[in-house]
């Protein structure tokens, strides 16, 4: 008897990318309980000269807070790959960077328009992205034109990093109606309702590299979530994709049968505010509850003198806020977010004043912008990780930061964002690492969650409220917040994909 055996072996042809060399990343490592010593560490990376960059996307020379503050540094792997169509808290003493939301209703986040022009509110913030954070491959991929590109084929064997990829057409774009999802969206940020023109923005779908990403429905989101609560902590991006997810699961259709449930989480309009904190919905056909908290520092705000109109406000670094710390127990899904308040100029506006370990912070290290913030964001990972066991089945992610378009300068010095071409033409995401380190070191080693949009929306320049803002001045654009429908319904989705 004899046997024969074949041996057959191939190949891949290997891709042709461009490697942009990473910084060495801030690394915080963990104590023996878990937690992480996080005063000394910073003090330590800073007195070392450990410093964050980011290429600058204001050409309007130093910001008022670019003496001593840091930002996260964005570093990507793209290829050339194809070709997009042309067309196919009474605390808060100044709202959020183009934030301006005054409530009329209690019940309708969407009703909470700008009373003056919420542009003005904007504040320089450290996160400026330059148009070379994504860089062109030199070569041509040879993969070009061809049609069997291996990009729907799911790989199960190993989790998908929603990250990297690319941005398709897609016609069945948007996931809802922008005129029509007012009982959710705000008129600020719905440029269906605005003098903007072009709309094809709406019609582009993230498709995640070497997997698919599950299909967003509204009542199979339900359906997951049935007797569950899903909360995001965070600022005005928070609110957008808070928003969006509330367009996103009705359709953009009027549901009369939602409840309004606010008071279960004190989110009702305190004494002198023109809108509360945040807002709590609920579907009762599933017992589905979602909703919103404004912490734009994602640190405990509270005022030092409770009696005095004029107080300051203590801005506690080493301390989750209050809600988080109140309601966490009453959570199923949370995602957290923080960014564009940690600058100089938002901090002095709102009197916020930095303590540490409860009394106010004499530390001028620490002080600084870039290290302040990045000591809340441990901080608050560090505490929440700590949580997680005693509330099994709770699902934490802290979201990357969401990037700034302007060009030309910044939001009060002409600084624009006018493309109606987007930045994803030909670009694909291939990095496997987060290009928010601050916020990707800050999930590292423990069970919180990253939920990294940062690069993908980064390509998407034109997504944007831009020039066309109801209440927008000549001469000052809105390049932060984005038009819904638009790039925070992808956050969504790949939110859904993880839970």
């Amino acid at each position: 008897m004899s046997a024969t055996i074949i041996l057959w072996s191939w190949e891949k042809t290997p891709g042709l990318t461009v490697f942009l060399p990473p910084q060495t990343p801030l690394q915080l490592p963990s104590g023996e309980d878990g937690s992480l010593s996080l005063k000394k560490k910073l003090e330590d990376h800073h007195l070392k000269g450990t410093s964050q960059t980011v290429p600058a996307q204001s050409s309007s020379g130093k910001s008022e807070d670019e003496s001593d503050t840091r930002t996260t540094k964005y570093t990507e792997r793209v290829e050339t790959f194809s070709t997009v169509p042309d067309k196919e808290e009474k605390h808060e003493r100044v709202s959020e960077e183009g934030e301006n939301h005054g409530l009329q209703t209690i019940s309708n986040p969407a009703t909470s328009e700008a009373t003056g022009n919420e542009a003005e509110r904007m504040k320089s913030s450290e996160h400026k992205h330059g148009k070379d954070f994504v860089t062109n491959s030199p070569q041509m991929s040879p993969l070009i034109g061809r049609k069997d590109i291996n990009w729907n084929n799911a790989t199960e064997s190993k989790v998908c990093n929603y990250a990297r990829g690319k941005w398709v057409p897609d016609s069945n774009r948007p996931l809802y109606s922008g005129s029509g999802c007012k009982q959710w969206l705000s008129g600020m940020w719905a440029c269906r309702l605005m003098q903007r023109t072009d709309f094809e923005y709406e019609k582009l779908r993230w498709q995640p590299k070497d997997c698919q990403m599950e299909e967003f429905e509204g009542s199979k989101f339900l359906r997951r979530m049935q007797n569950k609560t899903l909360a995001f902590v965070g600022d005005s991006l928070g609110r957008q994709q808070f928003q969006s997810l509330m367009c996103m699961i009705t359709g953009g259709e009027e549901k009369l049968q939602v409840e309004d449930v606010g008071r279960e989480y004190g989110l009702v309009v305190a004494e002198g505010s023109a809108r509360p904190n945040g807002w709590a919905f609920r579907f009762p056909s599933t017992n589905t509850t979602v909703l919103y908290y404004w912490s734009a520092s994602l640190c405990d705000v509270e005022p030092i003198d409770a009696n005095n109109p004029g107080t300051d406000y203590a801005m506690h670094l080493d301390r989750p806020p209050a809600f988080l710390r109140q309601y966490l127990h009453k959570f199923n899904v949370v995602v957290l977010n923080t960014g564009h308040h940690w600058n100089r100029g938002k901090l002095n506006a709102n009197r916020w004043v930095m303590y540490v370990d409860g009394v106010p912070n004499t530390d001028k290290k620490r002080a600084v912008i870039w290290v302040a913030k990045n000591l809340t964001i441990h901080s608050v990972v560090s505490w929440v990780n700590l949580q997680l066991p005693k509330h099994p089945g709770l699902k934490v992610f802290l979201r990357s930061i969401s990037p700034r378009h302007f060009v030309g300068g910044d939001w009060n010095t002409g600084g624009s964002c006018d493309n109606t071409k987007p930045m994803s033409v030909g670009k694909e995401i291939l990095d496997e690492e987060s290009s928010d380190e601050v916020a990707a070191n800050a999930v590292k080693g423990t069970g919180v969650k990253l939920l990294d949009i940062t690069a993908l929306s980064h390509l998407r320049d034109e997504g944007h409220i831009s020039r066309f803002s109801i209440t927008a001045k000549a001469g000052v654009q809105d390049c932060l917040h984005w038009c819904l429908p638009g790039v925070p319904d992808t956050w969504n989705e790949i939110l859904f994909a993880q839970i």
